[in-house]
């Protein structure tokens, strides 16, 4: 059974603790202390924390530890992209971290992300999530690289790509998740960014194109919900990271 599919498998639970193991915060902060202390605050009402290429760049491993110290799953999303042997040793360093989630991007190709995936498979825990397509892109910037095509279109391609190189997790915006588990089937994981609360300062698009709620985004098929700056810029972070749970939970099980 591929680790995605054993992951999904351990969503359940009552419907309040299945919904906060679904939400993912970045810590998207410039210092360890800031990360350290944002993490805090938010940790009970959040599932897995997600260290990004700026403070594991600033940090390394000590990022990490914020999760292990706060018994939460890490995501780290370094979107891994190189030659073959490179990710194949830095997913090896991932594993030895003890990460619940690496990113690879699936443009890296199918002989990259075989070799991703067969290092991943030495560690048990370890899940491989395939960036499709970045959310500050879409179809306008896609026809200026020359990709044919409409973002959907170019985030299955990639997502079959990769679940072909023995990948079972997937990066994509809400907008592409309808298409993806037409594609993939229900047995894949799903995580999407791009989420963005109703009216407010959490409905703020910033610099990603292709968004949804939380509730769109659980309907649509999700399994994972990145929520960064309506968490992050709210005036009580963790009655709002509260507040999503509880918007999760009543998608997933909406009262009869």
């Amino acid at each position: 059974m591929p680790n995605s599919v054993r992951q999904r498998t351990s969503l359940g639970g009552s419907s309040l603790d299945e919904a906060r193991r679904r939400l993912v915060f970045p810590l998207d902060y410039p210092s360890l202390d800031e990360a350290r202390a944002a993490a805090t605050r938010v940790a009970p009402s959040i599932g897995v924390l997600k260290v990004g290429l700026e403070l594991f760049v600033r940090e390394g491993p000590r990022a990490v530890e914020i999760g292990k110290d706060l018994g939460l799953d890490v995501f780290l999303d370094l979107k891994l992209h190189d030659i073959p042997a490179t990710v194949a040793g830095a997913v090896a360093s991932a594993a030895a971290l003890g990460v619940r989630y690496l990113t690879v991007h699936a443009a890296g190709g199918a002989e990259m992300l075989q070799r991703a995936a067969q290092e991943a498979s030495r560690a048990p825990e370890l899940i491989l999530l395939a960036v499709t397509l970045l959310t500050s892109l879409d179809d306008g910037d896609l026809a200026a690289q020359g990709v044919q095509g409409s973002a959907s279109e170019h985030v299955v391609r990639m997502a079959q790509l990769a679940r072909g190189a023995g990948i079972h997790g997937f990066v994509a915006s809400p907008h592409e998740v309808p298409a993806l588990r037409q594609a993939l089937g229900a047995g894949e994981l799903l995580v999407t960014p791009g989420i963005r609360l109703g009216p407010g300062p959490g409905a703020r698009v910033d610099d990603q194109k292709r968004i949804a709620t939380p509730s769109a985004a659980i309907s649509a098929g999700a399994d994972l919900l990145v929520v960064g700056r309506p968490i992050r810029e709210a005036a009580d972070p963790l009655a709002t990271a509260r507040s999503i749970v509880q918007e999760i939970a009543h998608t997933l099980h909406p009262p009869r």
